[in-house]
């Protein structure tokens, strides 16, 4: 299958600058403070977006592993996950996204090239406890991930399912600190991975924002991941952030990371002025 008729990074470029655009001309949601989102890093926030609004976090990345030789690239696009506001404590996730990912062998690249959709994703969040003193931000995240939704080269026999609690404490005015912990259980494997994430974010302006995470989790049966990002946001307004990143891994696997998007909120028919 030929990249040729494949989406590039400056497709991914020029989609993502649109979205921004049609977010900005779009009348301004009630909602006065900035948007918290759940990229780009691996840390899921415990914050729910308020109900009356959706919340749209897309963007794209590459990944590259290589061992012994063989060399494994993916890109992802259009990496789409809608939140909708249900409840001051409640919200509706709906995720999904394209993959292409090859293969080569002391250089030389294989035919073998796949291509298509991974199960989407649906599920919810519930904010259980704002912080308190020293009490953390607490919140809880289920997904499913549905088989039939896939694409042929991407489509597990069961269904996936993970969980995590989320928790966020205020280190002071600029700085945050933010952890999950869960597992997930994916890609038809029966062995529970107990999963984990450590993110330490820093205001540097009223609107760029720096973050360092270490994430990883710990099959069962197989030898733990560990990995690390960093990135930078950029808040054009309190509704549209930007946002850009890079990582590897700790342990063997991921050689290198590299991803870029864009979050916006838009108020539903009911609060649109």
């Amino acid at each position: 299958m030929s990249m040729k008729n494949k989406p590039t990074i400056t497709s991914v470029l020029i989609y993502l600058i649109s979205l921004v655009s049609v977010s900005q001309n779009t009348s301004e949601p009630t909602e006065t403070e900035a948007l918290v989102t759940d990229r780009p890093d691996a840390t899921e926030s415990p914050s729910t977006v308020a109900p009356g609004f959706i919340q749209i976090e897309t963007g794209g990345f590459y990944e590259r592993f290589e061992d012994n030789g063989i060399t494994s690239e993916s890109y992802t696009f259009n990496t789409t996950l809608v939140r909708l506001g249900l409840l001051d404590n409640l919200e509706l996730r709906v995720g999904w996204d394209f993959v292409e990912g090859k293969t080569s062998v002391n250089g030389n690249t294989l035919d073998n090239v796949t291509s298509g959709f991974n199960p989407l994703l649906f599920g919810t969040k519930i904010a259980i406890a704002e912080e308190e003193g020293w009490k953390p931000e607490i919140g809880f995240l289920g997904h499913l991930y549905l088989p039939f939704t896939a694409s042929e080269n991407y489509r597990p026999e069961t269904t996936g399912v993970d969980f995590r609690f989320a928790f966020a404490h205020t280190l002071s005015e600029k700085s945050s600190l933010s952890y999950n912990l869960g597992a997930q259980w994916r890609d038809d494997s029966p062995e529970a991975a107990y999963i984990y994430t450590l993110s330490y974010g820093y205001s540097i302006t009223e609107k760029f924002g720096a973050y360092l995470e270490i994430y990883g989790d710990f099959p069962e049966d197989s030898k733990p991941n560990h990995l690390w990002d960093s990135g930078l946001t950029y808040l054009l307004s309190n509704n549209v952030q930007l946002d850009a990143t890079v990582g590897s891994g700790i342990t063997e696997g991921q050689d290198v990371l590299l991803s870029a998007g864009v979050s916006f909120r838009l108020p539903t028919k009911k609060n649109n002025i």
